[in-house]
């Protein structure tokens, strides 16, 4: 049996959600961040259903790395707790013949407990807590996984309660400005870059960032401010190709990744368009307001062929330049 202490754990968790509302993406981060020290894990994920595919969807500790891996259903622990409806336990994925062991390996995995997210009647994902050692889950911690697989399935409900078809975009997209997640991204990401293997296409990555986007909310507001988001928003994404993603990293920070691109050619004149569209003044409410933004970029194969330091590269050029704008 769960702890009483435990249990007061997952009254604050549902607390938190109340405050953040309907926003799915944010639900879920805050269930894996809460799920690893709750339960003593290394890591936790949640996992949803796409097609044939599992997908990490958000994650935490060791499984931070590999937020957007795809595995197969037919192969994982959690395709198989998918089908079955029920909690799946593993004590040992290097003996245990259900497990994706090669993705197991990489992430570090040795045991987890895997519990169904259901929706409307659905099985649509699952809620995974790991950890690093064997033997590390028991009968005493299924009864708070399972609790919050109730939160997480509970939030799903809430936020799709008007809209029955929504709930993988609520669950991939950023709920302000419509544009992908940090999880999307990372799972179109992973999805190029595996497309290089076959046809040699060069991937790159922007990270933006606004400049004086704090004066601009000390001075108007953050109502203001949230409206010139979403028209930085709406200007990334008409000045943007279909083939291309972007995503709402965080606060005023903003990524896109353009595949197939010439590098460095395209890349530069994708950076120039972008700056000419941004640049444009935005009226609003009476306010006329100038957006301008810090933009670096990083490509792959060229610069690396790591994920994280391509993201990383492409942050440090962007600070770079930001820099340059506030000391110049």
């Amino acid at each position: 049996m769960a702890t009483k202490a435990q249990l007061m754990q997952v009254i604050q968790v549902q607390s938190e959600i109340a405050r953040l509302g309907l926003d799915l993406s944010e639900v879920m981060n805050l269930v894996v961040e809460r799920v690893q020290p709750l339960m003593q894990a290394d890591g936790a994920v949640i996992e949803l259903v796409e097609n044939e595919d599992m997908v990490y969807a958000a994650t935490s500790g060791i499984a931070e790395p590999f937020l957007g891996l795809r595995l197969k259903q037919g192969e994982s622990l959690s395709g198989l707790c998918v089908r079955a409806g029920k909690l799946l336990r593993c004590n040992d994925t290097e003996t245990d013949a259900r497990v994706a062991i090669d993705a197991c390996r990489q992430i570090g995995l040795r045991s987890m407990m895997v519990m169904p997210l259901v929706h409307q009647g659905e099985v649509v994902g699952v809620l995974k807590a790991m950890s690093s050692q064997p033997d590390r889950f028991g009968k005493k911690d299924e009864q708070l996984l399972g609790q919050l697989s109730d939160v997480v399935s509970s939030a799903m409900y809430f936020a799709t309660r008007y809209d029955r078809d929504s709930l993988f975009f609520k669950a991939t997209h950023d709920s302000m400005t419509g544009l992908a997640n940090r999880s999307l991204f990372m799972d179109r990401l992973r999805n190029a870059v595996a497309r290089h293997e076959r046809d040699q296409s060069s991937v790159a990555v922007l990270a933006l960032d606004m400049n004086d986007f704090k004066a601009i909310n000390d001075t108007h507001g953050h109502r203001v401010g949230d409206a010139v988001l979403k028209e930085l928003a709406r200007r990334l994404a008409l000045a943007s190709r279909q083939s291309d993603t972007i995503a709402r990293w965080g606060g005023d920070e903003f990524v896109i990744m353009l595949a197939p691109v010439d590098v460095p050619d395209g890349v530069d004149a994708t950076i120039e368009r972008l700056q000419a569209d941004i640049g444009q003044p935005f009226e609003f409410e009476g306010h006329t307001l100038h957006l301008n933004v810090s933009m670096g970029a990083a490509s792959f194969p060229d610069d690396t062929h790591n994920l994280d330091l391509l993201l990383e590269l492409a942050d440090l050029r962007m600070y770079a330049v930001k820099k340059a704008y506030h000391s110049g």
